[in-house]
């Protein structure tokens, strides 16, 4: 028997946690069935996710939501702009011992947790955003010169509002960067917001249960990771990747015009993961180009940036990964 064939038990399984975690989810987040499967992609890879949209769209509920289904112990920063970083890390005090000698104690900050909400995230200035830097890539954070290890799992959900620009600072490209994901909560249709007006104002919420715990979330990013992935997928997402970068020999001829840079190495590996993930969420064993096609935009849109000419010209984002997936991917399908 392969080592692929004997993945496949505990891909079934778990497939069926997932399925009870996704139902569990959608009881209290209704109708959102795409950012729901990403939000879990993003756990499922190890990863931390940012989730924009107006508010109002069940951001926070989301997050909350999550921790009860997973297992996780979790805490909630609110950012705003006097936050400061012994907020989130912790500080030192001194305290006077039973004997009359004196000694530093450590009381740790919210960071430490193994699902952390960061709300508002572009509400704090750049000086204390930077201090969840070394957390969301390390796994650890440095106070006083000691290194103090975070919880496992680790995960940050943060939350920002895209229509509010007074009072908040953008978020530096480095720290875009350690987010696996950029997931957009959009509006609902008017279907999904009915189901949601019915569900949300009787006598009683839709109610979560945990279909996970903390060390079954770890041993299924360990399986995450064992799954095979086909070489046509491996070459689809390094075309793709590759296809932002100015200057590479497989960018597309407009990006030199269009873009001030495109995504780094791990984009790649970000999207590498998902696709794994989101197979699995759709009971398959393996990734398939669809997977590449339904993920490029989360893992993409934050890593790359419009030039002037093509903000000039009316130009998102969006529509450059578009062009790009619809160029690549087809061909690919041909292929």
């Amino acid at each position: 028997m392969s080592s692929n064939e004997n993945l496949v038990p505990e891909v079934e399984q778990l497939g069926q946690l997932l399925t009870d975690a996704r139902s569990s989810i959608e009881r209290r987040f209704v109708g959102q069935h795409a950012v729901v499967e990403q939000v879990l992609a993003a756990l499922l890879s190890g990863g931390h996710a940012l989730l924009v949209g107006q508010p109002g769209l069940g951001k926070t509920m989301l997050v909350d939501t999550l921790a009860t289904v997973m297992g996780l112990d979790s805490q909630r920063i609110q950012f705003t702009p006097d936050l400061m970083p012994a907020d989130i890390l912790g500080s030192e005090v001194l305290d006077v011992l039973p004997d009359g000698s004196r000694a530093f104690r450590f009381i740790e900050g919210p960071v430490f947790t193994q699902l952390l909400m960061a709300d508002e995230i572009n509400r704090a200035s750049p000086r204390t955003q930077s201090a969840l830097l070394q957390a969301m890539q390390e796994r650890e954070v440095t106070v006083s010169g000691q290194h103090r290890p975070l919880g496992r799992p680790f995960h940050v959900l943060a939350t920002q509002n895209p229509i509010e620009q007074e009072g908040t600072y953008p978020l530096p490209e480095a720290q875009l960067d350690r987010f696996l994901l950029q997931i957009n909560v959009d509006y609902p249709d008017r279907d999904t917001e009915r189901d949601i007006l019915l569900a949300t104002t009787g006598v009683e919420d839709g109610r979560a249960h945990a279909a996970f715990t903390a060390e079954g979330l770890i041993q299924a990013q360990q399986l995450i990771r064992r799954m095979p992935v086909g070489e046509a997928v491996v070459e689809a997402i390094l075309d793709l990747v590759r296809a932002f970068r100015a200057g590479s020999p497989e960018a597309e001829s407009f990006v030199a015009d269009t873009l001030v840079w495109g995504p780094g190495p791990r984009a790649a590996q970000a999207l590498m993961l998902v696709t794994r993930a989101r197979a699995v969420l759709n009971g398959r064993f393996a990734p398939s180009l669809d997977d590449v096609e339904a993920l490029a935009a989360p893992v993409l849109r934050h890593r790359m940036a419009l030039s002037f000419a093509a903000l000039a010209r009316g130009e998102t984002v969006e529509q450059v990964i578009a062009r790009v997936l619809d160029r690549r991917l087809s061909r690919k399908q041909a292929a």
